[in-house]
């Protein structure tokens, strides 16, 4: 069956002839009505979106199939990446794709904010020529403050030093180590507010960014001082902004991006003075367009073709190489996960993974032991994504530590479960990509291949016992792949692995719990 990839906004046709030259079956509905993309949700693979597509917790609940979420752009603030992280769905973006179209269009409303431009021009079609209404002020030595200095306010200072304006530059993230003395000065929050000139906004929306710019800030900006948003709405309060252009707090804004798009007739920007208002074109240009296109279509292709993940906002490991490097731990972790789901009769409260040697990114590897574990109690999906949602909402505390001390492996993984009266331990390593091996289970030395159908036999320390399971094993007409026993000089019982060319019914399984010297019997698939 063909990967369902839905596409419900603009993307370029050369993204999507990649994607269907890929093999993947296009689903491409821009204009698609809420109703139809209801229906259609239930089976898709993959799900594009651009900046006009809502992704709602509904929305997620209905797509059973979906894995994956990719956003042609870099705000993400339109898809509920909470509820996909807990269904376990890859949301990623295209970061750079519009750099260059956002920083271009916000020296663009600059420069027309400042010259009058917008006002101009209204003016002229309605037969006016207030050319001695209209004069307005130049860019040079003017201050211009910078909030936020990511990929997008950089480029927006390298193209303000151009017209030798004066920057000054604020993020929380960063300290005057980063930039130049001459080229930009990194001041406060305060000092940014009250001494710029102009003001642009190039930072994402979230609890800290949310209403930044309210009443009480712009009231502290000058009043010859003009501020411009091309980055989320909402960072600039839109009703505070209207009553400070009205009151004549500020001398003039510039806004391309609106807390709910579209507008409406309504929204009280629309009557102020001195401002400019664009219908989010930040990033409207066929270079940018083409190139979020192409880059989020190719990151889809490289997901589900390869496995790659590049990206991705909610996924614990942004390093691909260490992603690699780590591919074999991966495997053995949730395969000793699979086991010691099927080996605990008790609830679970505690999780320690413990890692040493080469195994030295325990996070990760204590999510994908709890993909695992969680696998074989749950109805929902489980990756590495949701594996922590999951195991709070069941009451596991789970925690991770990584140790150098030499061990005789160059590797190891030892994970135990418990809970307050009860654990079971069990520890691992890889040799080499494809040879991994649970070499401990419970103190006992052991050298498993932990793929299969699998008996777990703990047993009297007495003669006979083998010869009793292989016998009664035989009997039945039951195959036996490998015969594992392990013993331990301070216990009175043994403990057997019997590997199984198939799966044991429940009645096979009673007969064979019938042996007396059995204490314990179960049966592992992994």
């Amino acid at each position: 069956m063909q990967t369902k990839i839905l596409i419900t906004d603009p993307i370029s046709d050369f993204g999507l002839d990649k994607l269907k030259d890929s093999g993947f079956e296009v689903l491409y509905k821009p204009d698609i009505s809420e109703d139809e993309l209801h229906s259609v949700l239930s089976d898709i693979d993959g799900w594009i979106i651009r900046s006009g597509t809502k992704i709602t917790k509904e929305f997620i609940e209905d797509a059973k199939k979906l894995q994956i979420i990719g956003r042609a752009g870099v705000g993400t603030d339109n898809i509920n990446i909470e509820e996909a992280t807990k269904k376990g769905i890859i949301v990623m973006n295209v970061p750079d794709g519009n750099t260059i179209s956002a920083a271009e269009h916000t020296m663009a409303m600059i420069l027309s904010l400042s010259r009058n431009i917008q006002i101009g021009h209204m003016g002229m079609i309605k037969g006016k020529w207030d050319r001695h209404l209209l004069t307005g002020t130049e860019l040079q030595n003017k201050i211009l403050g910078v909030v936020g200095l990511g990929k997008i306010g950089k480029e927006v200072i390298k193209r303000a030093r151009a017209y030798d304006m004066k920057i000054i530059g604020y993020d929380p993230f960063i300290n005057q180590d980063h930039f130049d003395e001459n080229e930009i000065r990194i001041v406060t929050m305060q000092e940014l507010t009250e001494l710029s000139d102009y003001i642009t906004i190039h930072v994402p929306i979230n609890d800290s960014t949310r209403n930044l710019f309210n009443y009480s800030r712009l009231s502290n900006m000058k009043k010859t001082a003009r501020i411009i948003n091309v980055a989320r709405g909402g960072i600039i309060n839109e009703d505070d902004l209207a009553l400070a252009l009205n009151e004549k707090l500020i001398a003039g804004a510039a806004i391309d991006v609106f807390l709910n798009e579209p507008v409406s007739k309504k929204h009280p920007l629309l009557n102020c003075e001195n401002i400019l208002l664009t219908p989010h074109l930040g990033a409207s240009t066929h270079e940018a367009k083409e190139g979020v296109s192409l880059g989020v279509c190719n990151q889809i292709i490289n997901y589900f073709k390869d496995g790659k993940l590049l990206n991705a906002l909610n996924f614990p490991i942004a390093d691909h190489s260490i992603l690699q490097k780590m591919l074999p731990y991966y495997s053995l972790s949730e395969n000793m996960g699979i086991l010691l789901s099927q080996m605990a009769d008790f609830p679970i409260k505690n999780v320690k993974i413990s890692c040493f040697g080469d195994a030295d990114d325990s996070k990760s590897i204590a999510l994908s032991f709890m993909k695992g574990f969680l696998s074989r109690i749950t109805d929902n999906r489980v990756n590495m994504i949701n594996a922590n949602i999951i195991a709070n909402e069941r009451g596991i505390n789970i925690s991770n530590s990584y140790n150098n001390e030499n061990l005789v492996y160059n590797n190891l993984i030892k994970c135990e479960i418990s809970s307050n009266d009860n654990s079971i331990e069990i520890s691992g390593s890889a040799f080499s990509q494809n040879h991994s091996r649970v070499v401990n289970i419970m103190g006992f030395d052991i050298d498993l291949d932990p793929i299969g159908n699998f008996l777990f036999i703990k047993n009297k320390d007495v003669p006979g016992v083998v010869g009793k399971i292989g016998t009664l094993l035989g009997m039945l007409g039951i195959n036996i792949a490998g015969y594992l026993l392990s013993r331990n000089k301070d216990n009175d019982f043994a403990f057997a692995i019997i590997k199984l060319d198939s799966v044991l019914d429940n009645d096979i399984i009673k007969k064979i719990r019938d042996i007396d010297e059995l204490i314990d019997v179960r049966q592992i698939v992994v």
